[in-house]
């Protein structure tokens, strides 16, 4: 079963690929912004995995991180464009 954790694991990663041209491509900041966010969703996904694959419960608590900051890099985000809008 952890053979298959790390294949989705691996697979996950090569999501980031689309993401990463995604922002380097991307027509406005919001495009840009959603790629940032798929790179922390699967971010905490591939730790998640890796973390019952691997039996290393300390990857979980990375992972509650990176989701912390992915929500905080999005709140700031909004709250950058919002103003520039106004």
């Amino acid at each position: 079963m952890s053979t298959l954790y790390i294949a989705i694991a691996l697979f996950l990663l090569l999501t980031l690929v689309v993401g990463l041209w995604r922002i380097l491509r991307g027509p406005t900041a919001a495009d840009r912004m959603l790629a940032a966010q798929l790179f922390g969703t699967t971010a905490v996904s591939c730790l998640l995995l890796l973390a019952q694959a691997l039996e290393q419960p300390p990857l979980r608590d990375v992972a509650l991180v990176f989701a912390l900051l992915a929500v905080v890099t999005a709140v700031a985000f909004v709250r950058r464009a919002w103003t520039a809008e106004q």
